[in-house]
């Protein structure tokens, strides 16, 4: 039989905070991680503000692997996978020998890294790259850094390229491995760390916002990039039962799609469908949902398009509907992974963080996106959605635990 599987440790790496308790404070606060880039030369830029992570310090989290041997997202990443096994109560020598699977996603995985190294090809020739940097650069690390610094040794390890969606497809890969009993255990998530590349990338698309990140709102110019990791552990209800486990949500379903309709552009219908799955998936009819965690870029054609799938599947009383990347920005293969955990923490600390730096809304976005303030509000189910390039979508239903199984 299928087993419920729950939501028992979670790890934060981001611009408005680390750890689960601070990273709740700050979505509560509607803080924003918005400030002026200094992660890498933004000189031919007339505006670069960012999300950036100030204050990280790799050698707190890292005991067994030197830090200069691992890229800025793949310390991220690590830093958040120790904080969430933490979290959910469990020492690590427990976790030694337990089959598990770590699986997190990545946009970019080491591309500062990658960077280097080409410019020192073409300054100084491949002779003189350097051998570390080299070492550290496959977006594998991610995941591998993960089983080697916490010791573990009977786990699947890999890392999901599926670009802003990629945390939400981690997440979907340890739910069905819990679900199946295939695994004990799964760290599972997302991180990238900034990087010239993508942020030109986006500038070049004129969809870098110049000062903050508007979601749905009429104003809106477009992104911040930002940064970040986050990992969250995942285990049967029968084993955090039997630990006597703090359970922050259970994971109820998922729905993956892609339809491959345009490089950059989003699809009404394919993101419609993709959201159905995850109902479907999970049990849950549209009418028991009682937040969408949205993909919510602040670019005009996301927020249109995303919200009228919402709309269309909805009706004309949809859910709330918020963007946290209006405070972390927008970061990459981490974002629904930090939407995942903005949600279990909604659920379990009862509030919907707000969508900040809004206005007036624009009427193509007809939605409720909570602005500028935090409210109070008892949570049952919540969906959190992640929407990629090339179509890739991916939609996570968690609900409040309860000793009864879910059931429409």
């Amino acid at each position: 039989m299928a087993q419920r599987v729950v939501l028992t440790g979670l790890g934060v790496v981001s611009s408005i905070g680390f750890g689960p308790e601070e990273f709740a404070a700050g979505l509560r606060a509607g803080r924003s991680g918005a400030r002026p880039i200094s992660v890498f030369d933004t000189t031919g830029f007339e505006y670069a503000n960012g999300c950036e992570v100030v204050g990280f310090d790799p050698a707190e989290w890292l005991r067994v692997t030197d830090p200069a041997d691992l890229g800025r997202a793949s310390q991220f990443s690590v830093a958040a996978a120790r904080m969430a096994v933490r979290d959910a109560g469990l020492d690590e020598r427990q976790l030694a020998d337990k089959r598990g699977l770590v699986s997190v996603g990545t946009t970019d995985g080491e591309a500062v890294d990658l960077e280097a190294l080409l410019e020192t090809s073409l300054n100084r020739g491949s002779a003189a790259m350097d051998g570390q940097v080299a070492r550290r650069a496959p977006a594998t690390m991610l995941s591998l850094a993960i089983a080697r610094e916490l010791g573990l040794s009977n786990v699947s390890a890999y890392t999901i390229a599926t670009a802003c969606s990629a945390g939400n497809y981690a997440l979907g890969d340890g739910f069905d491995a819990v679900r199946s009993g295939e695994v004990d255990f799964a760290l599972c998530g997302g991180a990238d760390a900034m990087c010239r590349k993508t942020f030109a990338g986006f500038y070049r698309l004129g969809t870098i916002a110049p000062d903050c990140c508007r979601p749905f709102d009429a104003d809106r110019q477009g992104i911040l990039t930002g940064e970040g990791a986050g990992l969250l552990v995942l285990e049967s209800l029968d084993s955090a039962r039997a630990r006597g486990a703090r359970i922050y949500a259970e994971v109820l379903g998922y729905g993956l799609n892609c339809d491959a309709y345009h490089q950059v552009a989003p699809n009404q219908e394919s993101i419609e469908r993709c959201m159905r799955l995850a109902l479907a998936d999970a049990g849950v009819k549209p009418h028991e949902v009682d937040l969408i965690s949205a993909h919510g870029t602040g670019t005009q054609a996301n927020d249109v398009t995303e919200t009228r799938a919402i709309r269309g599947l909805y009706g004309d009383r949809p859910p709330r509907t918020i963007s946290v990347k209006s405070m972390l920005g927008h970061t990459m293969g981490a974002a629904s992974a930090l939407g995942a955990i903005a949600c279990a923490l909604a659920i379990t600390h009862g509030f919907i963080p707000p969508t900040i730096n809004h206005r007036s809304s624009d009427p193509e976005c007809e939605i409720d996106c909570v602005p500028n303030v935090s409210v109070e509000a008892d949570l049952r189910v919540v969906q959190n959605n992640g929407l990629a390039f090339g179509g890739n979508n991916a939609s996570v239903i968690l609900g409040k635990y309860s000793e009864k199984e879910f059931a429409s």
